[in-house]
């Protein structure tokens, strides 16, 4: 692992001319240093793949000072997601867009810019829990670029029952995790376990992403 000469908000994982590179956005409640984070970027990177995760700006702030903050309204992190893939999409030959659930949704919104291959969304945050009137995937009925979603079964965000009767564009994969929750935890007594869980994620991004490369 490297750290961005430029910038305490970035972490880079893998050869800087690898020939896929993955923009990793982290959720609303924790960075980009998170366990979860860490271990999906550190597993990527060991199939040739350069893992860049890096922080939304109210993230750097709470770094900075200690003090808790709510997400940025969208359109901010939107822009600061289109200057990381402005600074980094002439490193690789390819440019993928993940994220941890808000940063999964953020990435979704991003599936159509010019300079991405791809989306992979790790737990998408469909609704709140126990709130699904509150829906926020309106978006991907009518996505063309080539996006997977993996969602843990029992993801309260979202489970796979209720994925069931979402409406996704053909270009789009869900696939589930077993047991799992918005984290890909599955429970004690399912015979899951976590790393096992988060491995089965790597392998699925893995696959998703040699569909759709040269």
């Amino acid at each position: 692992m490297s750290v961005d000469v430029n910038s305490s908000s970035v972490l880079i994982d893998g050869a800087q001319h690898a020939k896929v590179t993955i923009l990793l956005a982290h959720g609303a409640g924790a960075g980009m240093d998170h366990e979860f984070m860490a271990d999906i970027a550190k597993q990527l990177a060991s199939h040739d793949i350069r893992v860049i995760r890096f922080n939304f700006p109210y993230m750097i702030k709470r770094a900075e000072d200690g003090k808790k903050r709510p997400p940025d309204r969208a359109p901010k992190l939107l822009a600061d997601f289109e200057e990381k893939i402005a600074q980094y999409h002439q490193d690789s030959e390819y440019l993928f867009l993940a994220g941890k659930s808000m940063g999964g949704r953020m990435a979704s919104h991003l599936a159509e810019h010019e300079l991405v291959t791809g989306v992979m969304c790790l737990g998408f945050p469909f609704h709140p829990p126990g709130k699904p009137e509150n829906y926020k995937g309106e978006h991907l009925s009518h996505l063309t670029k080539p996006t997977l979603i993996l969602q843990g079964e029992r993801d309260t965000f979202g489970t796979k029952q209720e994925c069931a009767d979402f409406v996704f564009s053909d270009s789009i994969s869900i696939d589930f995790i077993p047991d799992g929750d918005h984290s890909f935890k599955p429970r004690v007594r399912s015979g899951h376990t976590e790393l096992a869980n988060r491995t089965l994620a790597v392998n699925k991004m893995v696959e998703f992403i040699q569909q759709h490369i040269k």
